[in-house]
């Protein structure tokens, strides 16, 4: 890895444990999801997956993190496994937060350092690093924009590619519930020549209903719905005739907060 990347996701770490001993926990909140769908690409066709997520507000930014833990349903995947993980650690720092200052200017409400350091099974690292932006766009719950220098822990050294990734939510009433919509797009936009990474795109939206409101139990902390799960070039790897790496899959879902 990059020295100044190894260098600026240390300082991040360092500033986020100072920041949440010197600065109390905003707000959090934790989810176990259950997912049931077909049509993946690359691993076996039917997959459960089971993921649990955190996300919270500090003083001197944000956090999220993630861990699915993915069952292929008797079958294996290419290394020979029936089963998988994947995560991802991902904490921001505010500039707005930090400075006490208001930086905002037009639709961007706040600027930070973005970072996302992933991880999986097959001695899976990869490192992001950029600008991230917060955004005021009408009728959404939130909308985040963060552009990264995205650079994989390889033996053969390949250089580094961008990526940029909007997230966001957004509700829609429906009669005595909601419905929440909401996502992720990651989009590398370039490709590195020397590993064989491809440019991809990948399209990934929940639309859920909620069901504990509609029950009148508790608003906001059970949901059942559907995932779509578009990926161009999935992994990186270049889709072709031979080899088929668009995917284009669907998941059942039903997640519950606490």
């Amino acid at each position: 890895m990059p020295r100044f990347v190894t260098a600026a996701l240390g300082a991040c770490a360092l500033l986020t444990s100072a920041s949440a001993l010197a600065y109390p926990l905003q707000w959090q909140n934790n989810s176990l999801t259950y997912l049931y769908g077909t049509d993946f690409q690359v691993d076996p066709k039917t997959q459960q997956t089971v993921t649990f997520e955190h996300v919270s507000g500090w003083n001197f930014g944000d956090l999220f993190f993630f861990i699915d833990s993915i069952h292929y349903n008797g079958d294996k995947n290419a290394r020979g496994d029936n089963s998988s993980y994947y995560g991802e650690f991902s904490p921001r720092l505010s500039f707005g937060k930090l400075s006490g200052q208001d930086l905002s200017v037009g639709p961007i409400k706040d600027v930070l350092l973005a970072a996302t350091y992933e991880f999986g099974r097959g001695d899976l690292h990869n490192y992001l690093l950029g600008p991230g932006f917060d955004l005021d766009i009408p009728g959404f719950d939130y909308f985040q924009l963060n552009t990264y220098y995205r650079r994989a822990d390889t033996p053969d050294g390949g250089r580094g590619v961008w990526q940029i990734t909007p997230v966001w939510a957004y509700t829609v009433p429906a009669g005595r519930s909601d419905i929440l919509i909401d996502g992720f797009i990651d989009w590398v936009v370039d490709n590195d020549s020397r590993s064989g990474y491809h440019a991809n795109f990948k399209f990934n939206p929940q639309i859920k209903y909620d069901l504990g409101k509609a029950m009148s139990w508790a608003e906001k902390q059970l949901y059942v719905g559907i995932e779509y799960d578009y990926w161009k070039n999935k992994y990186g790897i270049k889709d072709s005739s031979a080899f088929k790496t668009d995917q284009s899959a669907t998941n059942l879902i039903v997640k519950v907060h606490f």
